[in-house]
């Protein structure tokens, strides 16, 4: 009788989520399929799956109270956006599209006379940026999705207590999930201790309700450095050694990190403060300085950013109009590549129309399913001439793209759904031929690294592996 009541109070809530699922007017068609098809397959705990992952929201009042922080934001400081006379000046018509989308979605428009130095590995970056923090006389605002207890985050945490011990505001920000264990250490409450103003971004502390009102896998995966508002660091790179004590097997994690100046620094600076004073609401907006004085170098620039509380799809679109704009090349390295179909036409339609087309990942991925849902798109690629190529030396976890040797992108964003969907992101974007061509060269050290696959080698995968790397990639909407 009583499993009677359990079948029926089940078949119930099945029914219901899935009236809920195709009524949602934010999936895609492929998306409502992968949710059905896990409702049905396991229907005993498809409930469950639905209730922790299904819905992509931090609720109506933090979507509005981040809303308001941010037109705050613009309001008191609008010489910080840039403008669209700007980047009509400052951009070759040919490639303004992505810059003009970026500027729409994010409301961070072009900047010019900005410098971006592009460090020469994970050492040269350590020291730069502790040379800027113990040089700094007035403020430095860090926010890491990771940041580990090993050298590099010793060394941070360190510089970071010096500065404030001389009297430098110093404000560090970390993901709730990705730096729990920073967050419960030693070292964590000796930085609170030492003077420097410690927040937790999407904490996870109240498992429950996070489990109940959120999903707990909505991160904050952003990556800023700013000192005394005039320097910056943007990039992939977390804060942690190479060695990535977390996952050794995978290791050196190969990241790449430009050092800033410019009027982009004060568009990073704004991106911290929207994510600090949600954390942090009675901090006085005038605490965050801005600097949009021009370098002499003339580099345009803009910043583009995302996360759950901006439009669906902004981040898959950007791409797109990036990748649309290619006459000739088009080079992109990622570690996580779990594209929606969206993206993956848009590099086909690319080789098609004959831009060369170079794509780069990681041989030996921290995520089997990853690994798998990446090389299911494989053929299709090839097919249509796309060249992919697998890195060997560690995981490169370089977002790199670079198109015709003009416009240049980097940051934290992967060429997944996450990063699309379900996590808080920054990057900058680049008009500059001498900033490309570095990145270019940086790529081809890379490609150096790597070996080529054929459609030879795809044709000759084992009919079992395929069916395996299909069957994960059909639940890619829902990983």
């Amino acid at each position: 009788m009583l499993l009677d009541v359990l079948l029926t109070l089940h078949f119930i809530l099945l029914v219901l989520i899935s009236l809920r699922v195709l009524a949602r007017h934010d999936l895609t068609a492929p998306a409502r399929l992968a949710w059905l098809v896990v409702l049905f397959i396991l229907p005993y705990i498809g409930v469950v799956i639905y209730w922790l992952f299904g819905e992509i929201h931090l609720g109506r009042k933090f979507t509005q109270d981040y809303e308001h922080i941010k037109n705050e934001l613009y309001r008191n400081n609008p010489e910080v956006l840039g403008s669209e006379e700007t980047m009509r000046a400052a951009i070759d018509p040919e490639y303004q599209a992505p810059f003009a989308y970026s500027a729409n979605a994010t409301g961070f428009c072009t900047t010019v006379g900005n410098r971006a130095e592009l460090m020469s590995d994970a050492a040269e970056t350590s020291r730069r940026m502790i040379a800027d923090f113990d040089a700094a006389t007035d403020h430095i605002h860090v926010l890491y999705y990771i940041w580990l207890i090993d050298g590099m985050g010793i060394d941070t945490a360190q510089a970071l207590m010096r500065a404030a011990r001389r009297g430098v505001t110093c404000r560090a920000m970390v993901d709730g999930m990705g730096s729990r264990k920073m967050v419960r250490s030693k070292i964590w409450r000796e930085m609170k201790e030492a003077g420097v103003e410690v927040s937790v971004a999407l904490p996870i502390s109240n498992i429950i309700k996070v489990l109940l009102f959120s999903r707990i896998d909505l991160r904050n995966h952003r990556k800023i450095t700013v000192i005394d508002g005039k320097i910056g660091y943007s990039g992939s790179r977390n804060c942690a050694d190479p060695e990535f004590r977390v996952k050794p097997k995978y290791a050196p994690w190969v990241d790449i990190m430009l050092r800033l100046e410019g009027p982009i620094v004060a568009q990073n600076q704004m991106l911290f403060a929207s994510d600090w004073l949600m954390k942090n609401p009675d901090t006085a907006l005038e605490s965050f300085a801005y600097y949009t004085e021009p370098k002499d170098d003339a580099c345009a620039a803009q910043v583009f950013s995302d996360g759950p509380t901006q439009r669906r799809g902004t981040t898959p679109q950007f791409l797109t109009t990036l990748i649309g704009q290619a006459k000739h090349s088009l080079i992109i390295s990622t570690p996580y590549f779990v594209p929606d179909y969206s993206l993956v036409s848009s590099l086909c339609a690319a080789a098609y129309r004959g831009v060369d087309v170079t794509m780069i990942f990681p041989k030996y991925n921290d995520s089997f399913i990853v690994a798998a849902t990446s090389r299911s798109y494989y053929w299709e690629l090839l097919e249509a001439g796309v060249k992919i190529y697998e890195y060997k030396p560690g995981l490169l976890h370089a977002k790199t793209l670079t198109v015709d040797g003009e416009i240049s992108l980097i940051g934290s964003t992967n060429l997944d759904l996450r990063s699309f969907d379900l996590n808080y992101e920054n990057n900058v974007i680049f008009s500059d031929k001498t900033l490309s061509a570095e990145i270019i060269e940086r790529q081809h050290e890379y490609l150096a690294d790597s070996e080529e696959v054929t459609r030879e080698q795809v044709e000759n995968w084992s009919l079992l592996y395929r069916i395996w790397n299909n069957i994960v990639a059909t639940m890619g909407p829902v990983l």
